[in-house]
């Protein structure tokens, strides 16, 4: 239980450093866009990539071959994926959320903080990280697709146009 055959431990060794340098590779390839901020969409390939290489290591029923093969269909279809959304709305609003304005002017939108499960601690947060003392200093607050709290200083010039699902007030 504790210990493995020097095979076994052989296996791992030989796999674990090919199967990670065709993973590397493959992330290469592909482009910036995988090692992105998370969206959940990337988050679920990042677990299924962490899951594939664990069962090329672990498993003796996988050859290199085979996980390889599943890196590059997992990583094929999130550029593909990635790719498809910045050319059709329909696919970006599958795979990305829409960023969410959960505090303007001072007022905090309660219903979009229930929605979202964010607390008035996480926005008071966000908001002396961005380094201002007080509500009353700040323009906005918005959820952003990636998960991060923006925080508009009122100082900054900013329309409400350019707040996602806001428009001007004239």
């Amino acid at each position: 239980m504790l210990g493995g055959s020097w095979d076994d431990i052989g296996r791992v060794l030989f796999m674990g450093v090919t199967a990670y340098f065709a993973l590397v590779l493959f992330l290469r390839v592909s482009g910036n866009r995988t090692l992105a901020k998370f969206s959940a969409f990337d988050l679920v390939v990042t677990v299924a990539l962490g899951s594939t290489l664990a069962t090329i290591l672990l498993s003796r029923d996988v050859s290199l071959a085979e996980g390889v093969a599943a890196f590059a269909i997992l990583i094929l279809l999130q550029f593909l994926i990635a790719k498809l959304s910045v050319r059709t709305s329909i696919v970006e609003r599958l795979v990305r959320a829409d960023a969410r304005v959960l505090l303007i002017d001072g007022i905090l939108d309660t219903e979009a903080l229930r929605r979202e499960r964010i607390t008035r601690e996480d926005i008071m947060s966000a908001i002396r990280s961005a380094g201002l003392g007080d509500v009353e200093a700040v323009a906005a607050v918005v959820l952003e697709t990636d998960g991060s709290l923006s925080v508009i200083a009122k100082d900054r010039a900013i329309t409400r146009s350019a707040l996602p699902g806001q428009r001007d007030r004239t």
